[in-house]
């Protein structure tokens, strides 16, 4: 590849999903693309403590701590000069970028992610370009909110996707509530209810296969990504791997 394909991954100032960013960098620095980063102010970002380092998930840590595929990862990607040099939100512009990963995580620092304006009219003007956009997990809510250019419409309107289930997210919750409370639940609504009130059919939201194991580059099958054009979207850390190579096809 003569002209590396620039991709953009946005991040909010804390507490995005380790596995959701680094394991796509990784994968995409492998195979020859340029990987870049955005947050709110151009400081780097930080990923979610509890995913990183399994504090205060108590007796059920092994199973809900980042893979430590993914944090070794992250260890590299923290690294990274483009990490460490992160565009702002303000100066984003879809043509100097090739494709955009949006990933998730769950934890409060979120929502400053969610909830930018800006971020929100960059993802709706960049999708606009019919360039490829990947979304996994909680990134889903943020295309959900991204309007086509000068319409009330959610660039997934007519689209087919998938995100966290909301059966995913009960159980964590449910697991952690007593002493961690509402860690595992970002708003009140369910990812998987607001990615559906914003579809053209409720039918268009895909389960795919029961999400039990976490997929990996040898074991890419075990994970879920769905396509349709040139949006591609998974549910959750444990996709990561099959989410990557589907989004890398698309170019």
């Amino acid at each position: 590849m003569s002209s590396k394909h620039k991709i953009l991954i946005p991040l909010p100032s804390e507490d995005f999903d380790p596995s959701e960013a680094a394991i796509p960098w990784k994968v995409l620095k492998e195979n020859d693309f340029e990987v870049v980063f955005a947050t709110p102010d151009g400081k780097p970002a930080k990923a979610d403590f509890r995913m990183l380092t399994g504090k205060g998930l108590g007796i059920w840590k092994l199973i809900l701590i980042a893979h430590k595929n993914a944090r070794a990862a992250y260890q590299e990607m923290s690294k990274d000069s483009n990490f460490l040099n992160p565009i702002s939100y303000k100066d984003l512009k879809p043509e100097n970028f090739s494709g955009v990963i949006l990933p998730g995580g769950h934890a409060p620092g979120m929502k400053e992610y969610l909830e930018s304006k800006i971020l929100q009219n960059f993802v709706g003007a960049f999708f606009a370009t019919g360039k490829p956009l990947g979304a996994i997990c909680h990134g889903v809510v943020l295309a959900a909110r991204s309007k086509l250019p000068g319409t009330d419409q959610s660039i997934l309107f007519g689209k087919k996707t998938t995100a966290l289930l909301k059966s995913q997210e009960m159980a964590a919750w449910n697991l952690t509530r007593l002493w961690l409370g509402d860690y595992y639940r970002t708003y009140s609504q369910s990812v998987e209810d607001e990615v559906k009130a914003n579809l053209k059919d409720p039918k268009d939201f895909h389960f795919g296969p029961k999400p039990i194991f976490r997929d990996n580059h040898k074991k890419i099958k075990r994970g879920h990504s769905l396509t349709d054009g040139n949006y591609v979207s998974s549910r959750w850390p444990g996709d990561a791997h099959s989410f990557v190579n589907s989004f890398m096809k698309l170019f």
